[in-house]
């Protein structure tokens, strides 16, 4: 099961450039991350300030 970012992202990058798949992107308000590319490592949620990564 992959992670998801929730409304609450603030847009910051921190979780892009920690995920090792480049799982991670730019969307049109805030960051997401692509299902099929995430290998639930967690390493994205572990370094969100506003904690809005979870397991989808």
């Amino acid at each position: 099961m992959a992670y998801k970012i929730s409304d609450e992202c603030v847009s910051c990058g921190s979780c892009e450039s920690e995920c090792e798949a480049q799982a991670i992107s730019q969307g049109d308000s805030k960051y997401v991350i692509d299902a099929a590319k995430c290998t639930d490592c967690g390493s994205c949620a572990k370094v969100c300030p506003t904690e809005c990564i979870s397991k989808a």
